[in-house]
């Protein structure tokens, strides 16, 4: 800690340590500097970001595709998937896609959603309630 200096008195510091003056905050009022060796500053920086990349854990959104007339085996084959997923620890997206007359049947859309999140209940829960987006009922679950 040297104290509030004027940039060309800290510069001069910084020489006659053979160092380099780096500005650590300059948004603070009066501006933050340390006196250095830069190469190696930039160095442990790279380093630190790499680490917390390694550490970082991502999170996928896999989709689950139906119609409103999907049969109850294919239902419970596509709540398994489902289930393999949300154990992975990734979000599940369920669609629901109403083609032509289809539309008219909207309400068993909604139904057909739910029941599915009932199947997945154990593992997962609902993120996003179903809504309507286009031609589509979305559905959003995420692990327990």
């Amino acid at each position: 800690m040297i104290g509030v200096l004027s940039p060309k008195e800290a510069l001069k510091k910084a020489d006659e340590a053979g160092f380099d003056l780096v500005k650590v905050s300059p948004d603070a009022k009066p501006p933050v500097c340390k006196i250095l060796d830069y190469g190696k500053f930039k160095y442990e920086q790279t380093r630190r970001e790499k680490e917390n990349k390694k550490n970082q854990k991502t999170v996928n959104i896999k989709e689950i595709r139906t119609s409103v007339r999907v049969q109850d085996h294919d239902l419970q084959v596509k709540a398994k998937n489902a289930i393999k997923f949300l154990k992975a620890g990734d979000r599940v997206k369920v669609s629901v896609r109403f083609r032509g007359r289809e539309m008219a049947y909207m309400d068993k859309g909604k139904e057909l959603l739910l029941k599915f999140a009932s199947m997945v209940e154990e593992v997962g829960m609902i993120e996003k309630q179903p809504k309507i987006e286009g031609r589509n009922y979305v559905m959003f679950l995420q692990s327990k």
